[in-house]
């Protein structure tokens, strides 16, 4: 097999870079989606609690007891913080899928034209 030209090499490297770049997407991604659905349900467990009910969060190792409406706060800023951090990683996602098909596509052209030396 022969040698592949200095800009075939590179735009591969870059194909592969940008691959590897939306799977590190997708990974952030989809922890930030555990986590927002955590929060969620910690929600809905602290709505179906008794209003009198005694309530604590998680400080590190510790629970420690605290305020239900300081508590349902934390909660809604946490989920509203994790929904934008999602919507973030999406739209980044989405200009690396993009930049991946423009790479794929010049590659594809490039080896289509490239004419073996006999």
């Amino acid at each position: 097999m022969e040698e592949l030209p200095p800009q075939l090499k590179h735009m591969v490297a870059q194909y592969q870079q940008a691959q590897q770049h939306a799977q590190a997407l997708a990974a952030q991604r989809q922890q930030l989606e555990l986590l927002m659905l955590e929060t969620k349900k910690a929600l809905e467990e602290l709505d179906k609690s008794p209003q009198d009910a005694t309530v604590y969060k998680g400080v590190g190792p510790l629970l420690v007891r605290a305020s239900r409406e300081e508590l349902r706060k934390e909660l809604e800023e946490q989920r509203e913080t994790l929904e934008l951090r999602v919507k973030t990683l999406e739209r980044q996602e989405e200009r690396v899928a993009e930049r991946l098909r423009e790479l794929q596509q010049k590659l594809e052209e490039t080896l289509k034209t490239r004419r073996p030396e006999a």
